[in-house]
């Protein structure tokens, strides 16, 4: 049986809401709010050399949802300038942490990309959306998460990263 890839995306994606949300924790204290189980990370990123720029800023919230398994949601913003090129990214993702032990984090990310990208002084443009599963796992130290992260719908003439693996540093407070 052959499935589109639109019918993977969306399989996928209720894939993932059904495991956020089944793992609610039903017994919660009425005297706790909510802002209690959030928690704020991301990254930001920096890069400059001979004729490149590249910078990213990417926020993220949790929601503990238990003492062992988060769900939230991030954003993206990615500019890039190397000689008469340019890209802009931006958007934002799902994601669902899991932790068996606390020094060991599961995860599940769909990201939906907006990608602008010009060449030769803006004469050649490319924009469009581009979708991504990943599934990581990663060691956790105190606030810390450093892992290595799959895409499992990874496109390599229109993704913009350069494979289906990535190394994550993920820092939440």
């Amino acid at each position: 049986m052959i499935i589109s890839y639109s019918k993977k995306i969306c399989l996928a994606l209720l894939i993932f809401s059904i495991c956020s949300l089944s793992a609610q924790n039903l017994n919660r204290s009425s005297q706790k709010s909510f802002v209690d189980d959030v928690r704020f990370g991301g990254g930001i990123g920096l890069s400059f050399g001979n004729d490149f720029f590249s910078g990213t800023l990417a926020p993220l919230a949790l929601y503990d949802v238990t003492p062992f398994v988060s769900t939230g949601i991030g954003l993206n913003l990615t500019y890039s300038s190397f000689g008469d090129s340019e890209l802009l990214v931006y958007g934002g993702s799902l994601i669902t942490i899991a932790s068996p032990v606390p020094e060991i984090q599961l995860s599940a990310e769909f990201e939906q990309l907006r990608v602008n990208r010009s060449f030769d002084n803006g004469s050649i443009k490319d924009n469009y959306w581009y979708p991504a599963l990943f599934l990581g796992f990663g060691y956790t130290t105190g606030p810390v998460t450093v892992g290595i992260r799959y895409d499992v719908i990874h496109d390599e003439n229109r993704s913009i990263y350069a494979n289906a693996y990535m190394p994550f540093v993920r820092v939440l407070f």
